[in-house]
């Protein structure tokens, strides 16, 4: 590979407007950007503004202004188009649909009306360390249609049980997850007519291209989930490379809610991006 145009490597940063980036968003993000750079590749940005409730324009603002003043340099995305717009997954509802449609047609999701109490009772299941989504009982695995009348109810994946789901990591190396034992049925459509974080970035993925998928290491079970819906709707997967997560001083984990660790606050200290940079 000579140029960038010559490149079939596609990686992509995907931040989600739910409040400020933070200096482990930016490690991660920019890990990514290496990658891209190195394979002489492109970068995507993709905004993942599901969550109606919690995503708000001036997140959005404030991602693009400060992914920017970090020195990040992406060739599409939601400010900048490029030939898989739209780039903003609140205007991509319809391949969504179609993606739920084909698995539907599969069979292999299944409508689930169990309610908030049924699911915090099936949070005291055990699951995979830094994975946030319980094992699901399997309660309405063999639920009759007829019986949901009325009743809300979300789109779940069925997960075959027991199979050993492997894929080798880029940054950890060999991965084994044993489906109904380190993970179990997920949600793919919401009951709130939303689609989940996994089929959304496995749509987004396949139809941008993604060739190498760079993103924490809390969401090393969520790729075996997306490895499933690959297989299920005949997708060619992307490599993965995940990060080691960013934690503060007591050894937590960074979240949004760190606002003295968001690159806005940090900006606004004055510190510059390169200081940020040489310490890791």
């Amino acid at each position: 590979m000579t140029s960038a145009s010559h490149s079939s490597y596609r990686g992509r940063i995907a931040p989600s407007p739910t409040g400020f980036l933070h200096v482990g968003h930016a490690k991660t993000f920019w890990a990514a950007q290496e990658r891209a750079q190195a394979a002489k590749g492109v970068l995507v940005l993709r905004n993942e503004d599901l969550d109606r409730a919690r995503c708000k324009p001036e997140f959005v603002a404030a991602m693009l202004e400060d992914l920017r003043w970090f020195g990040f340099e992406w060739q599409e995305g939601p400010d900048i188009g490029g030939p898989f717009a739209p780039y903003n997954q609140s205007e991509r509802y319809a391949i969504y649909r179609e993606v739920l449609a084909k698995l539907e047609r599969g069979g292999f999701v299944y409508r689930c009306v169990c309610s908030r109490k049924d699911l915090q009772a099936a949070a005291r299941a055990p699951h995979a360390e830094d994975d946030e989504e319980p094992i699901y009982p399997g309660t309405c695995r063999e639920l009759n249609p007829e019986h949901i009348a009325n009743r809300k109810f979300c789109w779940r994946f069925r997960v075959p049980d027991g199979e050993t789901n492997s894929f080798v990591d880029g940054h950890f190396g060999p991965q084994q997850f044993i489906a109904g034992k380190d993970f179990g049925d997920f949600v793919v459509w919401r009951a709130d007519d939303v689609p989940a974080y996994q089929l959304a970035c496995v749509a987004d993925d396949a139809a941008m291209r993604i060739t190498e998928v760079v993103r924490g290491a809390d969401l090393l079970v969520s790729t075996v989930r997306q490895l499933l819906l690959y297989r299920a709707l005949v997708l060619a997967a992307p490599s993965f490379y995940h990060c080691p997560l960013v934690t503060d001083d007591a050894g937590v984990r960074l979240s949004k809610r760190h606002d003295a660790l968001s690159l806005r606050q940090i900006r606004a200290s004055g510190e510059r991006p390169e200081q940020i940079r040489t310490l890791w």
